[in-house]
């Protein structure tokens, strides 16, 4: 490993946790919108999941920009544009339309992750690749700063959390146009984002890729963002130690994540994802219980955030393996638009179950039908995917 390579990966893993605060803004604060703006339960869902569907989709397109462009002009560019919706939610917050117009615009933070694999993935090569994957996933950790940072800076003052995340774009921007550089060897595509995009969509592994990154990232997210409004319907927590017990879930995921993409390196990432699905299938099957919340429930939701950030982390490694460089950023932005959009589904699905059934033990068994059939798959049918390139240097 190069000082360079070391460099960039820091750089990618401070850009991708800035980003990611900017991003989930709007989550720690749902209730104090819900209670200023006189919304409905789900008027504050769609203004909370806006932002993340609007990331989600937007990695696709800034996928296929950094194939063309590189991290170098792509990273300090978003992080630069997304300063704009972060002031913005001041002067909006006062109305709802506004609200929801600059929600969508902040969803710009979200597309960073189809930025920074690419990236790093450059920079290292094959029998480090997903253990550097899964460091610069540690800049996913912005969403749980996020968690426990912004709701103590509005109580504050309302407006410093907007202040302090746009200082923090600015100042990441610059060093971004400073001191990242692509890596020299890095090919430059001659054809259009569409065609590389249409390329990439025809791939199988693509697809497959996608639908078990949807459950890994999209399962963390949903825990991250559904979990506030579980602990307290459920377990009645306040607000402010709801918010703290997701921020430190999404914490354990983040760590794990690297965990996840070290043990890639030294085995096939489709069994390592495997394995952590089936831990979160257990734990979820557990949690369908409604044992107490300590020990049980607590213990069951760290195995689950624990799975689901090393299922992340594996996932990518094996993304690395199968694609060639010079289409990653366009894989990585669909991969990644999956997960974030897998994250939009379970919230809804769990509010609708509770509203039906008055319990959500039907919901945490959907969820571990859902990681029991995704880590058979990968078992069974992506074990042989990048065979050929593995272990190489």
């Amino acid at each position: 490993m190069t000082v360079a390579a070391c460099r960039n990966l820091v750089l990618a893993i401070l850009g991708l946790t800035v980003t990611s605060w900017a991003w989930n803004l709007l989550s720690p604060l749902g209730h104090a919108f819900k209670s200023g703006l006189g919304l409905t339960e789900p008027e504050a869902a769609a203004l909370v999941a806006v932002p993340l569907l609007a990331g989600s989709l937007g990695r696709v397109p800034v996928g296929a920009l950094t194939d063309r462009y590189g991290a170098r002009v792509m990273f300090p560019l978003v992080s630069g544009l997304t300063i704009v919706p972060v002031l913005l939610l001041a002067p909006a917050k006062h109305s709802y339309a506004e609200m929801l117009a600059v929600s969508c615009l902040l969803g710009l933070g979200g597309t960073t992750f189809a930025i920074g694999i690419p990236l790093v993935n450059a920079w290292f090569p094959p029998r480090h690749r997903g253990l550097a994957l899964g460091l610069a996933g540690l800049g996913t950790g912005g969403i749980a700063l996020s968690g426990y940072l912004t709701p103590r800076l509005h109580a504050y003052d309302e407006n410093l959390p907007y202040l302090v995340v746009a200082v923090a774009l600015a100042l990441f921007a610059f060093l971004g146009a400073l001191l990242i550089d692509d890596h020299p060897d890095q090919p430059v595509p001659r054809t259009s984002p569409v065609t590389r995009l249409a390329r990439a969509g025809r791939r199988r592994i693509t697809w497959e890729l996608a639908g078990v990154y949807a459950l890994a990232f999209g399962g963390l997210l949903a825990l991250a963002v559904y979990l506030p409004t579980y602990l307290v319907t459920w377990y009645r927590l306040g607000a402010g130690g709801a918010t703290t017990r997701a921020a430190g879930l999404a914490l354990v995921a983040v760590v794990f994540r690297p965990v996840g993409g070290w043990c890639a390196d030294r085995g096939h990432p489709a069994v390592v994802t495997a394995w952590a699905l089936g831990a979160v299938a257990l734990a979820a099957i557990l949690q369908a219980f409604d044992p107490t919340l300590h020990p049980s429930g607590t213990v069951h939701f760290l195995v689950m955030a624990a799975g689901l950030g090393a299922a992340g982390g594996a996932v990518f490694a094996l993304v690395s393996r199968v694609t060639p460089q010079s289409q990653l950023g366009s894989v990585t932005g669909i991969v990644g638009a999956a997960g974030g959009l897998g994250g939009f589904v379970p919230p809804l699905v769990l509010g609708a179950v509770h509203r039906g059934k008055g319990t959500y033990a039907l919901g945490f068994m959907l969820l571990a039908d859902l990681a029991l059939a995704g880590g058979a798959y990968a078992l069974v049918r992506m074990r042989t995917a990048g065979a050929a390139t593995a272990g190489k240097a």
